[in-house]
This record gives C-alpha cells, structure tokens and sequence, in this order.
C-alpha cells in the first residue's frame, strides 16, 4: 500500500479550527438560553421527534393517518422555525448551526489529512494474450458509447461481446465460460455490479484475472478499487500496463456477489415491475404492508448474534469503514475475508423518533462484522437484492465469504482509494490539535 505524505501541519490546524468552532456553538447557545430560557432548545428536540414521528406515519400508514403524518412531517420544523423567528432567536439558532457544520467539517478533514489517501499495490499483472470483454451499451446511461470502449478495447487486442438489449435476456456466465473454455485468459465487464458478479464468479471459478470497467451507475465495486468512476475508458489500461490485486467474493446460496446482498423492505420493492419506471410510487404503495404489523419479518443468525424480527438486513462483501452516515458506502479493504451486516427494525413511531435523533446508534440498528450469516423466513423462499438485482432464493439464505478468491487486473496508474474518515473523535482531536496525537 502506497499513499501521499500526511501533512500533519495542516492536520493540526484544521483539528484547532474545529475546536475553535465547537467553542464558539456553545457560546452562541450559552448567550441564547440566557436570553430566551430552555424553551428554546426543547423545542428544537421537540421539531426533530415530531418530524421523525410523521415521516414514520407516512411511510407505515394509508389513508387519513397518511396524510396526517406527511402534514406533521413538514410543519413540524416549519413550527419550529416560526417560533423561533417570534422570539427572535432565528440568528441565534442559524449561527450555532453554521459553526456546528464548520466544526464538523474541519474536524473531518483533520482526520483525513492524518491519515493518507492509498493507492493498494498488488503483484505485477501479466499482459492478457487473449482478453475477453462483455459489455451493456445501455448500462450508465450508454458509458460504453459515449467513451468509446469497444474500440479501445478491440485496438488493445480485447475480443468484446456487446450485449443485445432489445432482445432476450443473455446468460453472461454461460458467455464467460464458453470464453474460458475457447482459451480466453481473462475476462471482464463493463456494466453494472450486478453483470460484474456473475462474470467475477466465472473468474474465480477458472482461476483467470477479472477486470472490472467502470460503465455502471454507480460503480459501487470499481470505487472501492480505486478505479477512475469518471473515465471509464482508463480501467482498459491494465490490458497493457496492470497490477494483479487479491480480493474477496461473497457467495449467496452459491451465487457470487461483489457489494451488497438486501432483505426485507428494499428487497421487497426492487421485485416489483413496475419500480424500474416509478420507484417513490411503487415505495410509497408497498411500505405501509412491509413495515406494518403483519409485514415480512427476518430472522438473521449473523456469527454469535440471532437478530429476530428484523426488516431489513444488509450483508456486505467485507464490511464498511463505519456505522457513520458520512462513510457509509466505503470499504477500505476488500480482503478482510469477513461479511458486514447491518440489521434494522422500527416498530412504531417511538423508535422511528430514536432513529431520527441517534441515527446509527438508535436501538433498532445492529452492526456486525461475521464470517457467515443465515437469514431465515417463514416463507420457503424469500425477496433477495443481490447487487442491486432482484431474486427470489429458497429459504433459509447462506451468505459466505471466499477470501481472496477473485484476482482483478487493475491499471498501475489509477486514481485511488480516498482513506475513509472514522467517526469524528473530539478527544483525539483536541490531542491532534495540542500536538499530542499518534
């Protein structure tokens, strides 16, 4: 692993900015309760919970109650506001939040300018004799038109298969193994991370590198390899100047998964038709039955851990950097050989409010770093996102891990992976900012 030099000057002075900051929000909030009293700050708490409390009616409810909890929601904080505007405190409130987001802003980035921004080294990659490149014209919008990755691909030598779109479905594994079996010594994907599984799959399964290009939406699996996200076209140099890495594949009842595997309500929505063209709407449709009483409920033995009577459950392809809606999303390594699973259930407006005000610390989350999950349904099979696909798997669901079984063919020049910042730490960083700090 390579990476910049930290500059632990700067580092030192963005952590005294953000103490700087952090005092000057409790002298405005100091200066505003001797002004205004207490009543001030419980009504904030008050906008927050009640807000939280009609978003959960909204969600869970039909009809009148609906209506009633989408009006809650919004006028709320409006309330809020206006009272605030009337006792003259709106500058007050509006001060302490611009310093509390200045505050969280330079702690963050003292953390991050701590720590480096890396580049993960592998082993020198073997230039491919024979390359073979399946690729969705219609994946990112048309990334693969607009960069013009066929014909970079066909010049460095790469044999590329365009998927027809208009017609019937087309089994990219079955496509990867007759390359395989035709003497192919590598194969990849441009496309979304659910077409890169399957064909990452067949990789492994052959023991030949996989290369991953980044003509997703999303590109959830090339950004945690530190591929180039806005050019796609620079992932194709590792045909010809490459670095081989080791990474880990997730199994999900024998099907492999590069990202993420979903149960419970987004499962649930993401099986219906009609969610591709109308996804608020078809949510807004399904959420009341999936979250109400009588919903799908999740059982999930995760390691040690029985989580009953869940929701929702996210399973990961190693785990994510933390339980921190800021770095939510980013995976420092891929080869940890371990799943991340993250576990919700709100039952009721009450824990929808606890939710809204503790966030990941809310007692309906759970987090876990495991080796293996089941996930159990009274139903015999039971709604699976593998990767953003939808599937229906027998019940119970197995997810597992195989170490280091995927060898991706990344370009030695690329732009990185961006150190994820940990949850922010004022302890360390009044030490950061007193020139104490490791």
């Amino acid at each position: 692993m390579t990476g910049r030099r930290p500059s632990r000057g700067a580092a030192r002075l963005l952590a005294r900015c953000a103490l700087v900051a952090l005092a000057a929000v409790f002298a405005v909030l100091c200066l505003a309760l001797v002004e205004v009293g207490v009543l001030v700050f419980v009504a904030g708490i008050a906008g927050v919970v009640l807000s939280a409390v009609g978003l959960w009616w909204l969600l869970s409810l039909r009809g009148l109650s609906r209506l009633l909890g989408a009006l809650l929601a919004v006028t709320a904080p409006v309330a809020v506001l206006v009272y605030y505007i009337w006792r003259g405190v709106w500058v007050w409130a509006l001060l302490a939040l611009a310093l509390y987001g200045l505050a969280l802003v330079c702690g963050r980035a003292a953390m991050r300018a701590h720590g480096k921004a890396y580049v993960v080294r592998g082993s020198a990659g073997k230039r491919p004799r024979q390359p073979f490149l399946i690729m969705n014209p219609r994946s990112g919008g048309g990334k693969v038109g607009r960069f013009g990755l066929v014909e970079k691909a066909e010049r460095l030598g790469a044999r590329v298969h365009v998927l027809d779109t208009e017609g019937g479905g087309t089994d990219v594994e079955e496509l990867a193994r007759e390359a395989a079996a035709n003497g192919a010594d590598l194969l990849g994907v441009a496309g979304g991370d659910g077409t890169q599984a399957l064909v990452a799959g067949v990789a492994a399964e052959h023991d030949l590198p996989f290369l991953v290009i980044s003509a997703g939406t999303r590109n959830h699996f090339a950004m945690d390899l530190g591929l180039d996200r806005a050019d796609p076209a620079r992932c194709l140099d590792a045909l010809t100047d490459g670095e081989e890495l080791r990474v880990d594949l997730g199994m999900v009842n024998g099907r492999p998964f590069v990202n993420t595997v979903s149960f419970g309500a987004y499962a649930d929505i993401v099986q219906q038709p009609e969610y591709r063209d109308a996804k608020a709407g078809t949510a807004l449709a399904l959420l009341p039955d999936l979250l109400g009483t009588d919903g799908r409920r999740l059982d999930a033995a995760a390691g040690e851990k029985l989580l009953t009577g869940q929701q929702a459950v996210l399973v990961t392809n190693n785990p994510y950097a933390a339980p921190d809606p800021l770095a939510a999303g980013l995976r420092p390594r891929l080869d940890r050989g371990k799943l991340g699973v993250i576990a919700v259930c709100v039952e009721g407006a009450a824990q929808a409010a606890d939710l809204a005000v503790r966030g990941a610390h809310a007692q309906g989350v759970v987090f876990a770093t495991v080796r293996g999950v089941e996930v159990t349904s009274p139903e015999d099979v039971i709604p699976v996102a593998v990767d953003g696909e939808a599937l229906m798997l027998p019940a119970p669901v197995v997810c597992t891990v195989r170490r280091r079984a995927l060898r991706v063919l990344v370009p030695r020049t690329r732009p990185g992976t961006v150190a994820p910042a940990s949850p922010l730490n004022w302890r360390w960083i009044t030490a950061l900012a007193l020139g104490r700090a490791r």
